[in-house]
């Protein structure tokens, strides 16, 4: 029987819409979905020369699918051939939050990337595991590299309740290059080691690159002992030490009113007159301790001496406002939530997280704040000031 006309179109247009269905599967079994193209792409460009588009990268990275993101995320950090995406998909891991992020920064702890290192300590000394203090201390005969070390130094100081660390900590505080030296003491304040107590005082006395350094750290220990050597370097200590002096007392409780108004006029005074930037350093991060301790009128201070001022000027403040921001960023947040200012104060924020090399750190102040966002309604003060560091911030 012959095939009418109508017949043989009928039939070439089911052959049509066969092959192109073929065609069609045929192509989605060769190529992954677009959002996994996008995402790939995404990290790929986390290594880019051009700052836009590394941020650009980092932001949809954060804002991929969890069960996308991570696999991505670890794989890229495991073994991308661009050294800095690995790192950078290692501190992006970070802020997901997930398990799963454990077993590759415990094998970041052994890479020759110093990066990576410096990624891994950090994190173990947020993410305190039984049983690491001992490898750390280990890592303490090879480990010299600028930026890893201190984070070294700083993840043992997380495991101070150990007698093996204690006795190391202690005993770094009196030797070593300056620059660790100093990065150790921070960290025996920041974490109330007061097993040290002794070195420490030892170094307050010595005026010198790390007296302002252990007299800050004595103010943080709480150890009202103390408090005769912070009055003996009242009298003696020179000029742009005071303001750490001040800091110091306040934070043993003692005539706090006073001693900040002191810290601020002296702020203040060095803003304003060209040639005292030593001690307008001195002063932003005495007020920094302060803040990080509790004080919210620190941040107040900080922020409205720091927005309308210009570089020089400006950079010692800013980084005292981020410093503060790493450390207890729900103060950030809660002193924002009451300004009128909002927009000038989270640039303020951003020029310090321009200026500082904690990625990590500004990660996990990042992984909060978008934390912060999703727990509170829409249309609050809190939702608000989330936002806007979201915005001003490019995270």
């Amino acid at each position: 029987m012959k095939e009418t006309r109508s017949q043989k179109s009928e039939i070439n247009k089911l052959i049509l819409l066969v092959f192109v269905v073929l065609s069609f599967v045929s192509a989605s079994f060769a190529q992954p979905p677009a959002a996994t193209l996008t995402l790939k792409s995404s990290i790929d460009n986390l290594g880019k020369f051009d700052a836009a588009t590394r941020i650009a990268a980092a932001r949809a990275v954060r804002r991929a699918p969890v069960a996308q993101a991570v696999p991505a995320l670890i794989e890229a950090a495991s073994g991308h051939t661009d050294g800095y995406v690995r790192f950078k998909a290692l501190v992006l891991l970070s802020g997901f939050n997930d398990p799963r992020a454990r077993e590759v920064m415990n094998t970041a702890l052994d890479e020759p990337n110093d990066r990576l290192r410096t990624v891994a300590y950090a994190y173990f000394e947020h993410n305190k595991e039984r049983g690491m203090s001992t490898r750390l201390l280990k890592k303490l005969d090879a480990e010299d590299g600028e930026f890893v070390r201190p984070a070294l130094t700083r993840a043992l100081a997380a495991y101070g309740d150990e007698p093996a660390v204690q006795k190391m900590l202690a005993s770094l505080v009196m030797r070593g290059q300056d620059l660790y030296r100093s990065a150790v003491i921070d960290a025996l304040g920041d974490y109330k080691a007061a097993y040290a107590f002794a070195p420490i005082s030892e170094v307050a006395k010595l005026d010198g690159p790390l007296q302002e350094d252990a007299i800050l750290a004595l103010g943080k220990l709480g150890d009202t002992r103390a408090l005769e050597v912070l009055q003996g370097l009242q009298k003696g200590a020179p000029r742009v030490r005071q303001p750490a002096v001040a800091a110091a007392i306040c934070l043993l409780g003692i005539n706090c009113g006073s001693h900040e108004k002191f810290i601020v006029d002296t702020m203040q005074f060095a803003l304003v007159n060209i040639g005292f930037q030593d001690l307008l350093r001195a002063s932003s991060r005495a007020l920094a301790a302060l803040a990080v301790a509790g004080r919210q009128d620190a941040v107040t201070v900080l922020i409205d001496a720091g927005i309308p001022a210009r570089d020089p000027g400006r950079a010692p403040v800013a980084l005292a406002l981020g410093t503060i921001a790493l450390r207890n960023p729900a103060m950030i947040v809660k002193v924002l939530a009451a300004r009128a200012d909002l927009k000038d104060a989270s640039l303020l924020l951003r020029d310090a997280f321009d200026m500082l090399e904690e990625d990590y750190e500004e990660e996990r102040f990042f992984a909060t704040v978008r934390r912060s966002y999703w727990a509170s309604s829409e249309g609050s003060i809190e939702r608000k000031v989330t936002d806007a560091l979201i915005q001003a911030l490019e995270f």
